[in-house]
């Protein structure tokens, strides 16, 4: 069932989604060669328990820490631990949710370790596009338009630039829980699946890789990885449906 949030859930959402926004730009600031995923780890923890938010992911399904950081290959649900040591030419993708007052927010982006001169130039052309499909997406996020509008923004901006869609996961619908309807895949037809109103919250998630769109699974049971080894790229932001358009509630 897709739920349609009020004026004021919506304001408790947008705390929600600021919490989130300051987690990662701190991740940001602070991504650097030589630091592990461990650090990134205790840099968001401490900052959500100092917001007064807690964690959406730790404990979600057994998930056992507050941020998923995921690099190069790694999809997805990569778990943050002292053995992965950044070095420059990586990139992060970095993956925060909270819960603050009974509402979730949950945001993502990719981060170049040591810059973005670091990184090959497909390499930064592939977090460049990830990105731009993402903000395609957003516009569609208007009263009137459909679903498939929103996932076919992302899949045209993505393939035209020769890079591929994962399809094995996908965004969700997200309010009172960290997921619900409807499920917002990367991929669709235009003008087809449920009609956007006014009060959906949708958080759209392009998982876009370099090679094959194809994923497997690590011993962990969290981390997804790419099939042929190639880099991954993720960005992620909560948008809700008003009458001006789209409010992308973890950006300020």
């Amino acid at each position: 069932m897709i739920h349609y949030r009020t004026p004021a859930e919506l304001d408790k959402m947008r705390r929600s989604g600021l919490v989130v926004y300051q987690v990662l730009q701190q991740l940001r600031e602070c991504v650097q060669p030589g630091m592990s995923t461990w650090d990134l780890e205790e840099v968001a923890d401490k900052a959500i328990r100092k917001s007064g938010a807690v964690s959406a992911f730790r404990g979600y399904r057994g998930y056992p820490c507050v941020l998923c950081a995921s690099v190069n290959d790694e999809v997805v649900h990569g778990i943050p631990t002292r053995k992965r040591v950044l070095r420059s030419g990586d990139v992060v993708s970095l993956d925060c949710g909270v819960v603050l007052d009974g509402y979730y927010g949950d945001s993502a982006t990719t981060v170049a370790v040591g810059g973005e001169d670091a990184l090959p130039p497909a390499v930064r052309n592939l977090l460049r596009v990830t990105e731009e499909s993402l903000q395609a997406a957003i516009e569609h996020v208007r009263p009137g338009q459909y679903l498939g509008d929103v996932s076919s923004a992302v899949q045209q901006r993505v393939e035209a630039a020769g890079f591929s869609i994962v399809r094995e996961f996908v965004g969700h619908g997200i309010g009172t829980h960290l997921h619900e309807d409807p499920q917002v895949p990367n991929y669709g037809v235009p003008g087809q699946g449920p009609r956007l109103k006014e009060g959906m919250v949708l958080a759209i998630e392009p998982m876009v890789n370099q090679g094959t769109n194809e994923v497997r699974m690590m011993p962990d049971n969290w981390t997804a990885v790419t099939a042929d080894g190639a880099f991954s790229a993720h960005f992620e932001h909560t948008v809700a449906v008003t009458r001006e358009g789209p409010w992308i509630l973890t950006r300020p």
